[in-house]
């Protein structure tokens, strides 16, 4: 199961909205939520959790290109949304890049477990992506959390996030 929120910066503070990613199939997609929920082109933080397996951040930022850090890129390549993000950033770089990660029958389950038949490819998937953070480790530094904070985070990631942006209170409303 997935928890899907996001934080927009407004003059007045953060405002908060839980968000459904159904229609979401893509990272423009994602980017379009995001910017939908803008005011005035600032920063739109969305956060995607599951179940304790893995998290992602994207912070959207006018029309500058999206920055994702993701809490294990392995967790976050068994799970769709998670793959999603992961494609962005290995691109090519990553193994034999992203058109690899469609030939892993990646099963976009989400409790990121995979089917018995599908439990050598994902072999082959944990490989081919690490196993540790990915992306960029400052994506919230200029708002207080910096990378050694960031990569401390477990469980109650969003929590702390939302804490640490000052946030916490419109993020547990929403949740």
């Amino acid at each position: 199961m997935y928890f899907a929120a996001l934080l927009a910066r407004t003059e007045d503070g953060w405002e908060a909205s839980d968000t459904e990613l159904d229609d979401v199939e893509t990272l423009s997609d994602l980017t379009d939520l995001a910017r939908d929920a803008s005011v005035d082109d600032d920063t739109v933080i969305v956060f995607i959790e599951q179940e304790d397996a893995w998290f992602g951040i994207i912070r959207v930022e006018g029309e500058d290109d999206p920055r994702i850090y993701i809490s294990d890129g392995a967790a976050a390549a068994r799970s769709s949304y998670g793959e999603i993000l992961i494609k962005e950033l290995l691109g090519d770089d990553q193994g034999g890049g992203a058109d690899d990660l469609d030939t892993l029958n990646l099963d976009g389950t989400e409790d990121g477990e995979p089917d018995e038949d599908d439990e050598e490819e994902s072999v082959t998937a944990a490989e081919t992506v690490p196993a540790e953070p990915v992306g960029d480790l400052e994506i919230l530094a200029d708002l207080g959390l910096r990378e050694k904070e960031l990569l401390a985070l477990s469980t109650e990631a969003l929590a702390d996030i939302a804490d640490a942006l000052g946030a916490a209170e419109v993020l547990e409303a929403v949740r």
